[in-house]
């Protein structure tokens, strides 16, 4: 098979905090929301006919009030009043019905819409490649996917509904307060020009503090988490003070945007009271000058004086609804600079599955850089039979787990072929490939759930006897009886109630219950003790047998039987065989063998 010579790996990776795509205008991020509301969009349809409706019967009744005081005064003794009382009863008791409706029905939308896009987002997230979650903190992710969505959530329960209320609202009463009266409508809408230039630099200021405030957050949430993981070694290395000073440095940072965009998003309330008092006083003298000369009577001054709270009531509100949605759409655009993230390449469309690896594995020439003109890997070339165990040696850094990730397809190499049975690795599906190896991790990753589905994780079929005859073989059985419920005791992601050790002895016979045609074991013993890595060598000696193996270890005891030793130095090959032929060569590992050796001797 032709090599595939220059061929650079398809990686347009723009990180969050780097240059995340950004959506810079409201319209575009309002029209992303709206497409995952597409199920909702009928009853959203008839929400907009209830606020129509509810919109009506409140102009309705000012009108009516205003009525009833002219009829009184025409007509004292008459039964009008009781009539019109009637009348505004029914008026605003089916208001305050269709108030209730669309209320209910906006936070089914709100909720189903939120919904989606939180399962869009999730998903998204699976389909990402590893380098994305190496670069960014996983509390800024968690903030996206709760904070940010839930901000929307908020948003589209009660800003949206008041919005466009407000706007019916406005040129409802805009519309009837032409007809009673031209010139009180002209005295009350005076104050409007002032609204706006009011509203425009109040909102200036409170959209950007409402982005830094969301951002701020989300730095936070993400220092947070990293602090709490790491809190063992904050204490081991006294480092208290630090922590808090930086964390203070977050948390003012986050303080100050909040207070900022309250304390602009506040003048909103008090700069629209004051105009509401002005428009109040100017209706009430101009209406009484009006009613005395006789143009207009006292019913419409009724009538003006509620519709003119009624006319800049809901600009008030359309302002602190702007402020909301504002806050809204900040949220949005971090969870759509997440989504926009591009997914693992797809595999090749000539890519089929390989049923069965036999564990021939060849690297030929290839070279990987994580960054352009940077290369981790260097015409790297090995070729591992089936059933042989390689072990990968060299400093830190010098590409031994970037090697496995190549094997794994988590990366794309930039020159030379990796071939599993013969078959070039590029034309095999990433799942059928994923699905045939087995991973023991330095760190052990538990999951939020019993001590019998953490290992099933390896193999969901797998019965309880296999479950257990796997735990026995990692020599996980005797502590696991040991827990008060055995192997049904709960466990969390930090895997607390059981020891780093016992962890990596789960993660063990988790692989050992996958049964994996490929195995990788990235210092797999290196939080063991000795007693217990002589158990566990044996252990994964009986399940290496057979299979191909990847052993990355320092602790050159585990590569001893290797039957092939790669060292790496500086992501080359410089050094090729088994550990006999290492030795007599004399070079970087029969030095780090002597080195360790000597360390031994002097404890």
């Amino acid at each position: 098979m032709a090599e595939r010579n220059n061929r650079a790996p398809i990686r347009h990776h723009h990180g969050i905090g780097t240059k995340p795509p950004k959506v810079d205008d409201m319209k575009t991020t309002i029209k992303r929301i709206w497409k995952y509301m597409a199920r909702e969009k009928k009853l959203f349809y008839s929400v907009i006919i209830i606020l129509f409706i509810s919109s009506v019967l409140s102009l309705l009744g000012p009108y009516l009030l205003g009525v009833a005081v002219d009829r009184v005064i025409a007509d004292p003794a008459g039964n009008t009043l009781i009539t019109m009382i009637g009348i505004l009863l029914v008026v605003y008791v089916f208001h305050s019905l269709f108030q209730w409706l669309q209320n209910y029905w906006m936070i089914g939308i709100s909720q189903n819409t939120v919904f989606e896009v939180r399962n869009h987002l999730f998903s998204h997230l699976q389909k990402l490649p590893v380098l994305f979650y190496q670069e960014y903190q996983q509390g800024e992710l968690m903030s996206r996917l709760t904070n940010d969505i839930e901000n929307v959530s908020r948003t589209l329960n009660t800003a949206v509904v008041q919005f466009v209320t407000s706007v019916l609202t406005i040129l409802g009463t805009l519309m009837i307060m032409l007809w009673l009266s031209p010139l009180l409508t002209l005295l009350t809408i005076m104050i409007v020009p002032v609204m706006y230039f009011g509203m425009k630099w109040i909102t200036k200021r409170t959209g950007r503090y409402f982005k830094d405030q969301q951002k701020n957050l989300g730095d936070v949430n993400g220092y947070v988490e990293e602090m709490f993981s790491g809190q063992m070694i904050i204490s081991m290395f006294s480092r208290e003070e630090r922590v808090m000073e930086e964390f203070e440095e977050k948390n003012e940072a986050l303080r100050s945007s909040g207070y900022w965009a309250q304390t602009y998003s506040g003048f909103i309330p008090k700069l629209m009271n004051m105009l509401n008092n002005v428009s109040f006083a100017i209706i009430v003298g101009a209406g009484g000058l009006l009613a005395l000369n006789g143009h207009i009577s006292i019913g419409v001054i009724v009538t003006f004086t509620t519709y003119s709270r009624q006319f800049t009531r809901p600009l008030n509100d359309l302002a602190n609804q702007y402020n909301m949605i504002l806050s809204a759409v900040a949220g949005a655009e971090r969870v759509f600079q997440v989504i926009d993230e591009e997914e693992e390449a797809q595999d090749e469309r000539q890519a089929e599955p390989l049923p069965g690896i036999r564990g021939d594995i060849e690297f030929k020439s290839v070279d990987f850089s994580y960054k352009t003109g940077e290369k981790t890997l260097e015409d790297v070339s090995f070729h591992a039979k089936p059933g042989e165990t390689v072990a990968l040696v060299g400093p830190t850094g010098a590409g031994k787990t970037t090697i496995i990730s190549l094997l794994s397809r988590f990366y794309e190499i930039d020159r030379g072929t990796i071939k599993i049975d013969g078959t070039d690795i590029q034309k095999i599906t990433r799942s059928s490939l994923r699905s045939q190896m087995g991973v023991v991790l330095q760190d052990a990753v538990m999951f939020n759930t019993t001590i019998r589905e953490n290992l099933r994780y390896g193999r969901l079929e797998a019965g309880d006897e296999e479950v257990e005859q796997a735990a026995k073989a990692a020599h996980a059985h005797e502590f696991i009886m040991q827990l008060p419920d055995g192997y049904d005791t709960m466990l969390d992601s930090d895997g607390k109630g059981v020891s780093h050790g016992q962890r990596q002895l789960l993660s063990i016979a988790r692989a050992m219950l996958a049964d994996p045609a490929l195995l990788i074991l990235d210092e797999a013993t290196s939080s063991i003790d000795t007693v217990t890595e002589l158990k566990i060598n044996d252990a994964l000696r009986k399940l290496m047998k057979g299979r191909t193996s990847f052993v990355i270890a320092h602790r050159l005891n585990t590569v001893r039987s290797a039957d092939q030793i790669l060292v790496l130095q500086n992501g080359r090959v410089t050094e090729k065989g088994n550990h006999k032929e290492l030795l007599q060569l004399g070079g970087f590992y029969a030095d780090l063998v002597k080195t360790q050796q000597a360390d031994k001797a002097s404890v």
